[in-house]
Protein backbone atom coordinates (compact mmCIF):
# COMPACT_ATOMS: atom_id res chain seq x y z
CA UNK A 1 0.00 0.00 0.00
CA UNK A 2 1.14 3.55 -0.76
CA UNK A 3 1.66 6.03 1.48
CA UNK A 4 -0.21 8.61 -0.18
CA UNK A 5 -3.28 5.89 -0.84
CA UNK A 6 -3.11 5.45 2.88
CA UNK A 7 -3.61 9.40 3.91
CA UNK A 8 -6.17 9.62 0.82
CA UNK A 9 -8.12 6.46 2.94
CA UNK A 10 -7.10 8.00 6.26
CA UNK A 11 -9.16 11.28 5.06
CA UNK A 12 -12.10 9.39 3.75
CA UNK A 13 -12.38 7.51 7.28
CA UNK A 14 -11.97 10.26 9.38
CA UNK A 15 -14.22 12.01 7.27
CA UNK A 16 -17.13 9.68 7.11
CA UNK A 17 -16.70 7.72 10.68
CA UNK A 18 -18.90 10.18 12.05
CA UNK A 19 -21.39 10.97 8.96
CA UNK A 20 -23.98 8.56 8.96
CA UNK A 21 -22.64 7.47 5.46
CA UNK A 22 -20.71 4.41 6.62
CA UNK A 23 -16.61 4.45 6.93
CA UNK A 24 -15.77 1.18 6.18
CA UNK A 25 -17.86 1.01 3.04
CA UNK A 26 -15.96 4.33 1.93
CA UNK A 27 -13.14 2.69 3.07
CA UNK A 28 -14.03 -0.48 0.84
CA UNK A 29 -14.81 1.66 -2.41
CA UNK A 30 -11.82 3.63 -2.08
CA UNK A 31 -9.51 0.98 -1.96
CA UNK A 32 -11.37 -0.76 -5.26
CA UNK A 33 -10.80 2.87 -6.92
CA UNK A 34 -7.31 2.90 -5.94
CA UNK A 35 -6.44 -0.93 -6.76
CA UNK A 36 -5.67 -1.70 -3.59
CA UNK A 37 -4.68 -5.67 -3.45
CA UNK A 38 -4.52 -6.04 0.14
CA UNK A 39 -5.30 -10.28 1.13
CA UNK A 40 -8.76 -9.80 3.41
CA UNK A 41 -6.71 -9.87 6.99
CA UNK A 42 -4.35 -7.40 5.84
CA UNK A 43 -7.56 -5.22 4.77
CA UNK A 44 -9.30 -5.47 7.42
CA UNK A 45 -6.30 -4.94 9.62
CA UNK A 46 -5.73 -1.50 7.72
CA UNK A 47 -9.51 -0.51 8.72
CA UNK A 48 -8.77 -1.60 12.19
CA UNK A 49 -6.07 1.07 12.80
CA UNK A 50 -7.90 3.63 11.21
CA UNK A 51 -10.83 3.34 13.17
CA UNK A 52 -8.33 3.39 16.13
CA UNK A 53 -7.64 7.04 15.11
CA UNK A 54 -11.34 8.10 14.57
CA UNK A 55 -11.82 6.45 17.97
CA UNK A 56 -8.55 8.45 19.66
CA UNK A 57 -10.27 11.71 17.97
CA UNK A 58 -13.70 10.27 19.60
CA UNK A 59 -11.96 10.81 22.85
CA UNK A 60 -10.25 14.29 22.22
CA UNK A 61 -13.45 15.88 21.75
CA UNK A 62 -15.71 14.49 24.21
CA UNK A 63 -12.70 14.44 26.50
CA UNK A 64 -14.61 16.36 29.27
CA UNK A 65 -17.86 14.28 28.83
CA UNK A 66 -14.92 11.13 29.51
CA UNK A 67 -12.98 12.64 32.72
CA UNK A 68 -16.83 13.17 34.15
CA UNK A 69 -17.41 9.21 33.63
CA UNK A 70 -14.06 8.43 34.67
CA UNK A 71 -14.38 10.36 37.55
CA UNK A 72 -18.45 9.62 38.53
CA UNK A 73 -17.16 5.77 38.42
CA UNK A 74 -14.00 6.43 40.43
CA UNK A 75 -17.01 7.51 43.34
CA UNK A 76 -17.60 4.58 43.86
CA UNK A 77 -21.54 5.16 43.72
CA UNK A 78 -24.36 4.51 41.86
CA UNK A 79 -24.52 8.07 40.21
CA UNK A 80 -25.21 9.88 36.73
CA UNK A 81 -21.56 8.56 35.64
CA UNK A 82 -22.02 4.93 36.81
CA UNK A 83 -25.49 4.59 35.02
CA UNK A 84 -24.33 5.51 32.00
CA UNK A 85 -21.16 3.72 31.60
CA UNK A 86 -23.30 0.72 32.14
CA UNK A 87 -25.36 1.06 29.24
CA UNK A 88 -22.32 1.45 27.13
CA UNK A 89 -21.22 -1.97 28.57
CA UNK A 90 -24.52 -3.11 27.25
CA UNK A 91 -24.34 -1.82 24.13
CA UNK A 92 -20.82 -3.11 23.72
CA UNK A 93 -22.42 -7.08 24.13
CA UNK A 94 -24.28 -7.80 21.10
CA UNK A 95 -21.05 -6.55 18.47
CA UNK A 96 -18.34 -8.22 21.21
CA UNK A 97 -19.99 -11.22 20.73
CA UNK A 98 -20.54 -10.78 16.45
CA UNK A 99 -16.85 -9.85 16.47
CA UNK A 100 -15.62 -12.62 18.68
CA UNK A 101 -17.93 -15.49 17.13
CA UNK A 102 -17.53 -14.67 13.38
CA UNK A 103 -13.85 -12.78 13.14
CA UNK A 104 -12.63 -15.16 10.25
CA UNK A 105 -16.06 -14.71 7.84
CA UNK A 106 -16.28 -10.75 8.86
CA UNK A 107 -12.42 -10.58 7.35
CA UNK A 108 -14.09 -12.08 4.06
CA UNK A 109 -16.44 -9.00 3.62
CA UNK A 110 -13.07 -6.56 3.82
CA UNK A 111 -11.76 -7.90 0.26
CA UNK A 112 -13.33 -5.13 -2.45
CA UNK A 113 -16.98 -6.81 -2.08
CA UNK A 114 -17.85 -3.65 -4.00
CA UNK A 115 -21.60 -4.87 -4.76
CA UNK A 116 -22.03 -6.23 -1.25
CA UNK A 117 -21.13 -2.77 0.38
CA UNK A 118 -23.36 -0.92 -2.76
CA UNK A 119 -26.48 -2.87 -0.96
CA UNK A 120 -25.62 -2.35 2.41
CA UNK A 121 -25.48 1.58 1.57
CA UNK A 122 -28.92 1.46 0.22
CA UNK A 123 -29.87 -0.65 4.22
CA UNK A 124 -28.23 2.44 5.51
CA UNK A 125 -30.36 4.98 3.36
CA UNK A 126 -33.37 3.44 4.40
CA UNK A 127 -32.72 3.47 7.74
CA UNK A 128 -32.03 7.17 7.61
CA UNK A 129 -34.96 7.52 5.79
CA UNK A 130 -37.32 5.95 8.69
CA UNK A 131 -35.30 7.87 11.18
CA UNK A 132 -35.96 11.04 9.25
CA UNK A 133 -39.86 10.24 9.70
CA UNK A 134 -39.91 9.87 13.37
CA UNK A 135 -40.82 13.25 16.23
CA UNK A 136 -38.66 14.76 17.92
CA UNK A 137 -38.59 13.64 21.73
CA UNK A 138 -36.31 14.66 24.70
CA UNK A 139 -36.18 11.18 25.63
CA UNK A 140 -32.42 9.60 27.36
CA UNK A 141 -31.31 6.22 26.37
CA UNK A 142 -32.49 3.60 28.51
CA UNK A 143 -30.67 0.07 29.33
CA UNK A 144 -33.39 -1.71 27.25
CA UNK A 145 -32.94 0.83 24.38
CA UNK A 146 -28.80 0.25 25.17
CA UNK A 147 -28.78 -3.43 24.09
CA UNK A 148 -31.23 -2.41 21.04
CA UNK A 149 -28.63 -0.08 19.63
CA UNK A 150 -26.23 -2.39 20.47
CA UNK A 151 -27.90 -4.70 18.32
CA UNK A 152 -27.86 -2.33 15.39
CA UNK A 153 -24.04 -1.30 15.88
CA UNK A 154 -23.19 -4.93 15.94
CA UNK A 155 -25.04 -5.11 12.34
CA UNK A 156 -22.90 -1.80 11.17
CA UNK A 157 -19.78 -4.17 11.40
CA UNK A 158 -20.62 -5.22 7.83
CA UNK A 159 -19.04 -2.52 5.24
CA UNK A 160 -21.67 -0.48 3.69
CA UNK A 161 -23.75 -0.51 7.33
CA UNK A 162 -23.23 2.85 8.43
CA UNK A 163 -22.32 2.48 12.53
CA UNK A 164 -23.10 5.93 13.33
CA UNK A 165 -26.00 6.05 10.75
CA UNK A 166 -27.75 2.33 12.52
CA UNK A 167 -27.07 3.73 15.77
CA UNK A 168 -28.63 7.22 15.38
CA UNK A 169 -31.65 6.14 13.48
CA UNK A 170 -32.10 3.10 15.92
CA UNK A 171 -31.91 5.57 18.81
CA UNK A 172 -34.08 8.33 17.16
CA UNK A 173 -36.50 5.38 16.16
CA UNK A 174 -36.48 4.26 19.78
CA UNK A 175 -37.57 8.19 20.82
CA UNK A 176 -34.11 9.51 22.02
CA UNK A 177 -33.18 12.70 21.75
CA UNK A 178 -31.13 13.13 18.34
CA UNK A 179 -28.29 15.12 20.68
CA UNK A 180 -28.03 12.63 22.96
CA UNK A 181 -27.84 9.67 20.71
CA UNK A 182 -25.22 11.34 18.46
CA UNK A 183 -23.27 11.64 21.93
CA UNK A 184 -24.13 7.73 23.27
CA UNK A 185 -23.38 6.81 19.43
CA UNK A 186 -19.94 8.72 19.06
CA UNK A 187 -18.80 6.98 22.53
CA UNK A 188 -20.19 3.79 22.54
CA UNK A 189 -18.04 2.78 19.51
CA UNK A 190 -14.69 3.87 21.75
CA UNK A 191 -14.37 0.90 24.01
CA UNK A 192 -15.02 -1.44 21.45
CA UNK A 193 -12.49 -0.43 18.74
CA UNK A 194 -9.42 -0.19 22.20
CA UNK A 195 -10.68 -3.74 23.03
CA UNK A 196 -10.12 -4.65 19.42
CA UNK A 197 -6.58 -3.39 19.08
CA UNK A 198 -5.81 -4.83 22.64
CA UNK A 199 -7.03 -8.13 21.38
CA UNK A 200 -4.73 -8.23 17.93
CA UNK A 201 -1.95 -6.88 19.61
CA UNK A 202 -1.92 -9.63 22.66
CA UNK A 203 -2.39 -12.35 19.85
CA UNK A 204 -0.11 -10.74 17.59
CA UNK A 205 -2.13 -10.52 14.54
CA UNK A 206 -0.54 -6.69 14.07
CA UNK A 207 2.45 -6.92 12.60
CA UNK A 208 4.06 -3.29 12.71
CA UNK A 209 6.98 -4.44 11.27
CA UNK A 210 5.59 -5.33 8.32
CA UNK A 211 5.93 -3.04 5.12
CA UNK A 212 3.06 -1.79 5.51
CA UNK A 213 3.83 0.09 8.77
CA UNK A 214 4.67 3.31 7.71
CA UNK A 215 1.96 3.30 4.90
CA UNK A 216 -0.60 2.98 8.18
CA UNK A 217 1.19 5.14 10.62
CA UNK A 218 0.18 7.90 7.43
CA UNK A 219 -3.30 6.63 7.55
CA UNK A 220 -3.47 6.69 11.03
CA UNK A 221 -2.65 10.73 11.46
CA UNK A 222 -4.87 11.33 8.53
CA UNK A 223 -7.63 9.95 9.93
CA UNK A 224 -6.91 11.12 13.09
CA UNK A 225 -6.84 15.06 12.04
CA UNK A 226 -9.92 14.55 9.81
CA UNK A 227 -11.36 12.61 12.13
CA UNK A 228 -11.34 15.40 14.96
CA UNK A 229 -12.91 18.11 12.81
CA UNK A 230 -15.60 15.98 11.02
CA UNK A 231 -16.68 14.94 14.97
CA UNK A 232 -16.55 18.73 16.40
CA UNK A 233 -18.93 19.27 12.58
CA UNK A 234 -21.41 16.70 12.82
CA UNK A 235 -22.35 17.00 16.65
CA UNK A 236 -23.82 20.65 15.32
CA UNK A 237 -25.17 19.08 11.75
CA UNK A 238 -26.66 16.08 13.71
CA UNK A 239 -29.11 19.27 15.42
CA UNK A 240 -30.01 20.67 12.56
CA UNK A 241 -29.57 18.65 9.72
CA UNK A 242 -32.60 16.15 8.34
CA UNK A 243 -31.20 12.91 8.00
CA UNK A 244 -32.73 12.23 4.46
CA UNK A 245 -30.08 14.10 3.06
CA UNK A 246 -27.71 11.20 3.65
CA UNK A 247 -30.33 8.84 3.18
CA UNK A 248 -30.04 9.94 -0.58
CA UNK A 249 -26.60 10.05 -0.57
CA UNK A 250 -26.31 6.77 0.42
CA UNK A 251 -28.83 5.14 -1.59
CA UNK A 252 -26.73 7.32 -4.70
CA UNK A 253 -23.41 5.98 -4.34
CA UNK A 254 -24.66 2.73 -3.02
CA UNK A 255 -26.59 2.52 -6.55
CA UNK A 256 -22.91 3.41 -7.97
CA UNK A 257 -21.00 0.79 -5.73
CA UNK A 258 -23.87 -2.10 -7.00
CA UNK A 259 -23.12 -0.73 -11.01
CA UNK A 260 -19.23 -0.87 -10.31
CA UNK A 261 -19.20 -4.24 -8.79
CA UNK A 262 -21.19 -6.47 -11.40
CA UNK A 263 -19.90 -4.43 -14.43
CA UNK A 264 -17.27 -2.19 -13.58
Amino acid sequence: MEIIDAIILGIVQGLTEFLPVSSSGHLELGKAILGDKSIPQESLLFTVVLHFATALSTLVVFRKDVWEIIKGLFQFKWNEETRFSLKIIISMIPAAVVGLLFEEQLEGFFGGNVAFVGYMLIITALLLYLADRARETEKKVTYLNSFIIGVSQAIAILPGISRSGATISTSVLLGVDKTKAARFSFLMVVPLIIGKMAKDIIGGELQFQSEHTLAMGAGFIAAFIAGLAACTWMIQLVKKSKLSYFAIYCFIIGCIAIGFGLWG
